[in-house]
């Protein structure tokens, strides 16, 4: 299985995709023909055409799922599958009403290459419920494509103590997440990433790293480089609360 899992897709002062160029022309390399899923933004047409704007550099040919009678069918046809980032539940909506969740899972598993950002890396995980969206829509339910056993928090915000924010930091959202689910979660900070290659997964960027939840355990802290694979061998167990 080949997963790129971005925390994010825009960084200040870059071009969309701009900080992760390299890796994602790393992970792609060899495929020529993607499938990018846009349903978590509004705009399907401008949010492909932004996409393909970027990857057409990289020699590979961008065809929005939207734009297909059978997007599932379209998927299953790929080698690439690039979901983009936006609001998670909208996405995850979508994804279930088209029947892309088992065409993503059955593809992916075949060898295509899956390339997440944001919301489009949330889905990657068991559930939605490590996402920082709003609710505007209601999915039919959480589960989502299950590409790796964990959960992921995309875009991590560490506390900082002069706010006038008085409301629960992130760190606090992901403890009350594993009161009640005994799954580990991975806070991908900006400019991070995933990256699994069969059964091996890596943590890429910056050097702000990533933190690992774990309940009943102190947070830790990773630096880029940080072998995660003893994560996919995890067995997460969800609505279990710790009492």
């Amino acid at each position: 299985m080949q997963l790129l899992l971005l925390s994010n897709s825009a960084a200040p002062g870059r071009g969309y995709l701009e900080h992760a160029r390299e890796e994602i022309a790393s992970a792609l390399d060899g495929a020529r023909r993607l499938v990018f899923v846009p349903y978590a933004l509004a705009d399907h047409d401008g949010y492909t055409a932004q996409v393909a704007s970027v990857l057409e550099p990289l020699g590979v040919e961008v065809t929005g799922a939207h734009t297909a009678d059978d997007p599932a069918g379209l998927v299953r046809g790929a080698q690439a599958v690039f979901v983009g980032g936006g609001n998670s539940f909208r996405l995850l909506k979508a994804l279930h009403e088209r029947d892309l969740v088992r065409a993503i899972r059955e593809r992916v598993a075949a060898g295509a290459v899956y390339m997440g950002s944001s919301a489009g890396t949330n889905m990657a995980c068991p559930t939605l419920r490590t996402t920082n969206d709003m609710p505007i829509v209601q999915p039919p339910t959480f589960e989502a494509l299950g590409l790796l056993p964990f959960q992921i928090n995309p875009h991590y915000l560490d506390a900082k103590p002069d706010t006038a924010h008085m409301g629960e930091t992130r760190a606090q959202r992901l403890e009350q997440f594993l009161e009640e689910n005994d799954v580990p979660v991975v806070g991908l900070r900006e400019g991070t990433w995933l990256r699994r290659n069969e059964d091996r997964l890596t943590l890429g960027g910056i050097d702000a790293g990533a933190i690992v939840f774990r309940r009943g355990e102190d947070p830790e802290e990773l630096r880029p480089g940080a072998d995660l694979s003893a994560l996919l061998r995890e067995e997460p167990r969800f609505d279990s609360a710790a009492r």
